[in-house]
């Protein structure tokens, strides 16, 4: 019978085994086999650094935690199912994420904010306490334990392969050490309630240079590549194969679960494990809860990316922060983006986003129809001001991005004292009232917008401290 075989954190150059990217959701239950390394790089930015290790912000950190997380529980219940997972011991990446913890100091302006951040490592994703610390070396041996299971696997990779950590001496089921030292590099964690197995095994370079080579823009595998796969599934097939056979553990027949050959210390686990299970269910709620608030409290940053209706309800909250009065119009034929007021006048705004484009005229003559259409109204007694909101080049970064706005747009505009608004500069006075209300600052930014014509900057926020950033207390 053929194996279902899943990989993560490499792939292979073969259709017999399928990929899975750290970030994924997926279910280990649906595999037989599982070929894990656990690399977090993708998570780093390397701008922001606390004692030389990269520093994650709070979106970052609460992504990793939670891959994290995942990833050891979806490993200890496909070994509790009977599946086999070898996971590659690949370098411990160390860094610090951000606890959700602050302090502050001073008052107004002047205030500092600390935040409160813990260190993290790659190996949280392994459901075992292997306290691994970082060494290299190719010189290794089988232990007594796994001699007879590893070695036709040891046999065919163990030249190519290469230790990057060293395990705690505490490791339990070690079965490859060190040649010299007899220090712990692998080891076998059965499960002992079925025939699962997590197996820890020295790494593999996966990628060398003769596994990949360029054609036209792309980089392909090479027969090499192709080669090594093939046998490298292979002896991943012969060693579940093995450590299915070698198990011992009978599976527990039905009746053998009735109450009436239930243990007292069972019974009193049993209590204990349903008393975590209620609170695990209650933690879980709230974490919803706060995921659904989460969603909604970053939908600002829409400003940065979006186009359409999502763009045009984030301009809504944005103005709205600014302290105008915003929302959408739409009456019989008439349809507008956004109308918005405040004492110091009233507008009408037409949202507009380019994939890897300016915003050009086009939109602009949308808003000119708009703004008569809108002064027919028995209601309106004179022309509200135009303002074009664009997110031109909304897929770039914003510090990357070119001239939002096309020369022709911003003739247009000018002649026809419009207003045009990068919504990634509007994202970041948002951005600034958000954590600071300030009521002076939001009305020089209104005033910006009535009174501007062509493209308009908004007035930077008043300078900050820097934020300065502490380990965690234990």
């Amino acid at each position: 019978m053929s194996k279902n075989i899943l990989t993560i954190g490499f792939e292979l150059a073969s259709d017999g085994a399928h990929y899975e990217a750290f970030r994924s959701k997926v279910s280990l239950l649906d595999w037989d086999i599982v070929l894990f390394r656990p690399l977090i790089s993708e998570f780093f930015n390397f701008r922001d650094t606390y004692q030389g290790k990269p520093s994650l912000d709070d979106t970052s950190s609460f992504q990793l935690k939670e891959c994290c997380e995942h990833w050891r529980r979806e490993i200890k219940q496909a070994v509790e199912a009977g599946k086999t997972v070898l996971a590659f011991l690949a370098p411990v990446q160390d860094v610090y994420i951000d606890t959700g913890e602050r302090k502050y100091s001073g008052t107004g302006r002047n205030q500092k904010t600390t935040r409160i951040v813990t260190q993290y490592t790659n190996y949280a994703a392994i459901p075992v306490n292997l306290k691994p610390v970082n060494a290299t070396g190719s010189v290794m041996k089988l232990a007594p334990f796994g001699a007879e299971i590893l070695a036709p696997y040891w046999a065919e990779f163990g030249p190519i392969s290469e230790y990057k950590v060293l395990l705690s001496e505490e490791t339990t089921g070690v079965c490859l050490t060190t040649k010299t030292g007899d220090k712990p590099v692998g080891a076998i964690a059965r499960s002992k309630s079925s025939a699962g197995t997590l197996v820890l095994l020295p790494d593999i370079d996966f990628y060398p240079d003769a596994f990949l080579k360029q054609e036209a823009k792309k980089q392909v595998w090479t027969a090499k590549a192709q080669q090594f796969a093939a046998r490298f599934l292979g002896a991943a097939v012969a060693l579940d194969k093995a450590l299915h056979s070698s198990a011992k553990v009978t599976p527990e027949p039905e009746w053998a679960t009735s109450t009436s050959y239930a243990l007292a210390q069972e019974r009193t686990l049993r209590s204990e494990l349903l008393d975590a299970e209620r609170r695990v269910e209650e933690a879980q709620r709230v974490k919803e809860d706060l995921q659904e608030r989460l969603n909604g409290a970053g939908r600002t940053r829409a400003l940065l990316y979006e186009k359409g209706k999502p763009l045009e309800c984030a301009i809504i909250d944005a103005l709205r922060t600014l302290g105008f009065t915003a929302a959408p119009y739409k009456e019989a034929d008439s349809e507008f983006d956004v109308v918005f007021d405040c004492t110091e006048g009233r507008l009408l705004g037409e949202a507009e986003g380019k994939d890897t484009k300016a915003v050009n005229v086009d939109k602009l003559r949308q808003l000119a129809m708009n703004i008569h259409e809108d002064l027919q109204r028995e209601e309106v007694s004179a022309p509200a001001k135009g303002v074009l909101f664009g997110n031109g080049y909304r897929l770039a970064p914003p510090d990357e991005r070119e001239l939002q706005f096309t020369e022709k747009c911003i003739a247009a505009a000018r002649s026809s004292s419009t207003a045009l608004l990068a919504t990634s500069n509007l994202f970041v006075a948002v951005q600034y009232l958000s954590e600071q209300p300030d009521d002076d600052y939001a009305k020089r930014c209104r005033e910006v917008i009535l009174s501007g014509v062509g493209p308009v900057t908004l007035p930077g926020p008043p300078s900050a401290a820097p934020v300065p950033v502490s380990d965690a207390t234990e």
